[in-house]
């Protein structure tokens, strides 16, 4: 874990409102996940600046108790032109912790998300809160993806 400011950056990608209530998030994340790889999600982004993956975390209605946003996408120069069903983020400048997941995915990042709700000495901006999977997400047993929580500056 260490903290660090990242700068402004776009996304643009396809979106579902859920809630970790009863499992209901591992539900519908996985279904975007099915979608973004059926579809070829991925493919369809203008404006690409590179080929990593990002999970945004964002519009949270208070905790991550409650209700958010999450968009599954990849980031892009601007926000100008996103094709129809697709939505487009700013993820503004902030201060991020960072975790870094390693091991057979999903299970490694679903891992990190536990510890981080656990964290209670975590200060929490809620902002938005994105995983990024990069080339090191598809290297089966060893693979990573780095994890970014928005915190109180």
């Amino acid at each position: 874990m260490s903290t660090e400011t990242i700068e402004q950056f776009y996304v643009i990608g396809i979106s579902t409102r859920t809630c970790n209530a009863n499992g209901q998030a591992a539900e519908d994340i996985e279904a975007l996940w099915v979608k973004f790889w059926n579809e070829n999600i991925q493919e369809q982004i203008p404006n690409k600046t590179s080929e990593d993956i990002y999970a945004i975390y964002t519009d949270y209605e208070s905790d991550f108790n409650h209700p958010y946003t999450t968009i599954i996408g990849l980031p892009v120069t601007s926000l100008e032109q996103i094709p129809d069903g697709f939505v487009g983020v700013t993820i503004e400048e902030a201060k991020y912790e960072k975790f870094v997941s390693k091991g057979k995915m999903p299970e490694a990042v679903g891992k990190t998300w536990f510890k981080i709700w656990a964290n209670t000495d975590l200060d929490r901006a809620y902002k938005a809160d994105f995983t990024v999977h990069g080339k090191k997400y598809y290297d089966g047993d060893l693979a990573e993806v780095e994890t970014f929580i928005s915190v109180m500056d």
